[in-house]
């Protein structure tokens, strides 16, 4: 344990205590955008379908535009691009307070929503990319070995996904309790001034300077980011985010048919919790365990922890399911990120973190519209069910996904 808060030490002070800091606060505005703008709307107008469509919108069209603009930083440096997301992201989300608060029209609400989350940018995703850089500078400054980048880069990625983890419970979470002190427009408000104080940050931040555009890459000898590994990668993380819509339409049914619709976030967040402690520990799997083997096994266990999923029917059960469910949830997602990071050129690296990280948030909006259609079929108390039959589904997917791509990882093309 010692030995893992000294290599996180050594992580964290090779690129500046600031970045860690930025990087993780600059991602809670995509975090809060949601579901602030769920309950925005869900306020002002009193329709929920109107609501569910606005932040739909959103969601869907950050994650269509996540690789676009990931594209776009590879080929002219995150920067740049980061930094006029974050302005215009922060401008969208100001203007879906005032367009909710002059009650214009649902069709004028959604197209704001979806413009906003166009522009609202990937800071996780993004931040992955910069890891490698920040320690191959630490190696020419003579402070890092090698032989030891592997290792740290791993650490790093495990980090990102424990900061990814918990950012969509913080985010969530200061949305409910700004909701309560200063209202929804508020904490929508609040959204924006993060975003356009610590995305500006991070985009000019000095570790973005050391990753190289396009155009300073070194020869990717015909590499293709479209590679079957590749494909597998990203079909996994659209099945994760299938999961994560899935299970909290199942957690808003169950909890609403328990009386107690408000704690749904409450109960969702407890799988985030525990991701994050997995995340960080991942660090103490040795490194012969590959990535693919890991996606398998943590695909295995993630099958196995749903399954009680079929006969929970109350709050205090659901909790406990979850709760154990988010230790395999992470060594999933971290072991798909890190994979790609290995296998995908340099020059595409920005390009294919933030598809995937797209993917993810695509697969969230799949899982909740099948879930909810399922959920609105049945009747009665066990309406959470059919809900909860998509998420065992997407895990089912998963593992039978990572158990037939084995070989094809495990052969993946590892770029330098």
């Amino acid at each position: 344990m010692t030995s893992a808060i000294a290599d996180y030490r050594r992580l964290w002070s090779a690129a500046g205590h600031s970045f860690v800091v930025v990087a993780f606060l600059g991602r809670i505005p995509l975090a809060m955008s949601q579901m602030g703008v769920l309950l925005l709307v869900a306020q002002a107008t009193g329709r929920y379908g109107v609501a569910g469509a606005t932040a739909g919108a959103l969601a869907v069209a950050n994650a269509v535009g996540a690789p676009f603009f990931g594209a776009a930083a590879d080929r002219i440096g995150q920067r740049p691009v980061v930094l006029v997301q974050s302005l215009l992201g922060a401008l969208g989300l100001v203007a879906v307070v005032v367009a909710a608060d002059l009650q214009v029209s649902s069709v004028a609400l959604i197209v704001i929503a979806a413009l906003t989350g166009l522009a609202l940018p990937q800071v996780g995703p993004l931040a992955r990319v910069r890891w490698r850089h920040v320690l191959r500078r630490r190696v020419a400054e003579d402070r890092l070995r090698a032989d030891e980048v592997d290792r740290f880069v791993d650490l790093a990625f495990s980090y990102e996904g424990a900061g990814d983890e918990a950012s969509f419970v913080f985010g969530p979470a200061l949305v409910g309790v700004l909701g309560v002190l200063i209202g929804a427009d508020g904490a929508l408000i609040a959204g924006a001034v993060l975003l356009g104080v610590f995305g500006t940050w991070f985009a000019v931040h000095p570790t973005a300077a050391l990753v190289p555009r396009g155009s300073e890459h070194a020869p990717t000898h015909g590499v293709r980011l479209w590679t079957p590994a590749f494909v597998v990668l990203a079909t996994a993380v659209f099945l994760m985010g299938v999961f994560f819509g899935s299970i909290q339409t199942g957690t808003t049914v169950l909890a609403t048919h328990q009386g107690h619709p408000d704690v749904a976030g409450l109960i969702h967040a407890v799988l985030g919790i525990g991701s994050v402690v997995a995340a960080m520990s991942l660090a103490a799997v040795p490194a012969s365990v590959l990535y693919a083997t890991r996606m398998l096994i943590a695909a295995g266990a993630m099958v196995l922890l749903a399954l009680p999923l079929l006969v929970v029917d109350t709050i205090p059960q659901l909790v406990a399911a979850i709760a154990v469910m988010g230790f395999a949830v992470a060594p999933y997602l971290i072991s798909g990120f890190a994979l790609a990071g290995l296998i995908v050129p340099p020059a595409r690296i920005g390009t294919a973190m933030t598809f995937m990280a797209g993917g993810t948030g695509l697969g969230y909006a799949v899982g909740a519209s099948i879930a909810g259609r399922a959920a609105d079929g049945a009747f009665g108390p066990s309406g959470h069910l059919p809900a909860f039959l998509v998420t065992i589904t997407s895990m089912v997917a998963a593992f039978t996904l990572a158990l037939a791509a084995q070989r094809v990882l495990r052969n993946a093309r590892i770029v330098a």
